[in-house]
């Protein structure tokens, strides 16, 4: 991981109260950038990370309970970032949820709801970010698309949708934003190791009676021509050198980190 490019700067990460986001929250501090982290979960638990992120990596952490589905907290999120640090450098757009249904039987509040929180919100604080980097002549977006960025599966269409929507939305800002200094990258995960996907691999090696190794690489297998997760940490890793000096030129990209998913 290179060190010191976004030391001082400013880093705001949507849906970092856990897995992918915090990792990636994490990654951003022990390279020396103050946080606004933002989702939703026990307060009293946020309350100990935010505080453990600045005792560990000596710099500064606030949390933001917008909800990513209300474009006004978005704005105001942003505008509180920018008026406790002076200035919102790196934007990670990672926050999102999942509903799995048959396109004929998919919820229309549950469509709703997805697009608003995976597709929409980034294409709001970017709304709100951008004028200050451009200002700055400065900044570096980050957004948390999926392998379903790039392909489909079936019973996921809002999830596929919004994330094929990330993808284009990356393109687009990157263009617009070419020559003020900004770049804008989307990460593309496959299989990603987090809590939630473990409880699944435990409950499926339960009902199969597989031990918990074969369960794994039998759910992850299904997609991938690895057979193994990525790791949140890996994730975090690629954020911060896509925001570093090195990456000054890297714009409009989908990165896959997939274990060759997308590659077949």
């Amino acid at each position: 991981m290179l060190k010191g490019n976004i030391a001082g700067k400013t880093a705001l990460v949507t849906g970092s109260t856990s897995g992918i986001g915090l990792a990636i929250a994490r990654a951003l501090a022990a390279d020396g950038a103050n946080l606004m982290l933002n989702g939703f979960g026990d307060k009293a638990a946020i309350e100990q990370e935010r505080a453990r992120l600045e005792t560990e990596f000596g710099i500064k952490a606030r949390y933001s309970p917008a909800d990513m589905s209300k474009p006004s907290e978005i704005a105001a999120m942003i505008a509180a970032t920018e008026k406790e640090y002076g200035a919102l450098d790196v934007l990670v757009n990672n926050a999102g949820i999942q509903h799995v249904a048959n396109i004929e039987d998919f919820p229309v509040e549950k469509w709703d709801a997805v697009v608003a929180i995976n597709l929409s919100s980034a294409f709001h604080t970017i709304r709100a970010a951008m004028p200050g980097m451009k200002k700055r002549k400065w900044g570096r977006i980050v957004n948390i698309a999926s392998a379903h960025g790039l392909v489909a599966s079936g019973q996921k269409v809002a999830y596929v949708a919004a994330k094929h929507g990330i993808v284009g939305l990356t393109k687009v800002v990157a263009i617009e934003a070419a020559n003020d200094g900004i770049t804008c990258n989307a990460i593309c995960p496959g299989w990603v190791l987090t809590p939630l996907v473990q409880l699944q691999i435990d409950a499926r090696a339960k009902t199969s009676g597989q031990s918990v190794k074969e369960a794994e690489v039998a759910l992850v297998s299904e997609k991938q021509p690895m057979h193994s997760f990525t790791k949140p940490e890996g994730i975090g890793a690629l954020a911060v050198f896509l925001c570093s000096d090195a990456a000054a030129t890297i714009t409009g990209s989908a990165y896959s980190i997939d274990g060759g998913w997308v590659a077949q």
